[in-house]
């Protein structure tokens, strides 16, 4: 599929999404939350991918919202358009393999959200994020008010959204924000190989295990328990586990197929 303000290329199992717009530093339209859409939509249903990376290239993840569009927008322009981001960012937090980001220069706003919808997030030691809504009289309205609570906890959350100050990746690593710093230029090196070894393990293993996780998170413990147990013995139904006991107990490393 052709789209214009995104590149996705495969190779070895691996997706990758690039942002595509270096002009404005990657900002975030219709037009891109629409691509990602489609572009988690088709890789979803792509067997063939075992793991996704989204990044903005070497330079920049994303400096937020395109805020030439939003300017004159009415409440109902807006509520509108919001429908076209948090779509993108669902269908992409949902994917059923993992995605990570990898992420370089500016996170900013809705870039820092769209990182917040991978399963993890690794950063160059030149990446900034930042949530500067605030100073624009506007809040976090592409998940940064619900996803990052849940990732680095509600004092340090509001902390970040209520200044709009930006930090750096070390403060990143430290709150919890991402998962790894890297130096920049081993960033793609080193996000390739993290999604390697995902690529290797039970694609069926993964979906399942992600969408405990994830399912889990909406539940209260003894719920999320429950759904656990039976991701757990759904897997004894597939030739994944097979292999992998198999290969456990021949000390030889497993062939999975993803059945």
């Amino acid at each position: 599929m052709a789209y214009e303000t995104i590149i996705v290329e495969v190779e070895e199992g691996i997706a990758t999404i690039t942002l595509n717009r270096p002009a404005v530093l990657n900002a975030l339209n219709d037009k891109v939350f629409n691509e990602l859409g489609e572009a988690a939509l088709s890789l979803s249903a792509d067997n063939s991918v075992r793991v996704v990376i989204i990044t903005g290239g070497d330079k920049v993840f994303a400096a937020g919202a395109d805020i030439s569009q939003m300017a004159n927008s009415t409440a109902v322009d807006v509520a509108t358009r919001e429908k076209v981001s948090h779509r993108a960012f669902q269908l992409l937090e949902n994917l059923p393999k993992p995605v990570i980001a990898a992420i370089s220069g500016y996170a900013l706003g809705g870039g820092c959200e769209l990182t917040l919808v991978a399963d993890v997030r690794i950063a160059a030691d030149n990446a900034q994020f930042g949530l500067p809504e605030i100073k624009l009289g506007i809040l976090p309205g592409a998940g940064g008010t619900q996803r990052l609570p849940r990732l680095i906890g509600a004092g340090r959350a509001k902390e970040l959204i209520f200044s709009g100050d930006f930090i750096k990746a070390d403060e990143a690593l430290r709150v919890g924000l991402v998962n790894k710093v890297v130096p920049a230029d081993q960033l793609a090196a080193e996000t390739r190989k993290l999604a390697k070894r995902f690529a290797s393990r039970g694609a069926v293993a993964l979906r399942l295990a992600k969408a405990s996780v994830n399912e889990g998170l909406r539940m209260d413990l003894e719920a999320g328990l429950e759904y656990e147990h039976k991701c757990f013995s759904l897997l004894f139904a597939t030739e994944d586990q097979k292999e992998g006991m198999k290969a456990f107990l021949e000390k030889r490393p497993a062939q999975f197929q993803g059945k």
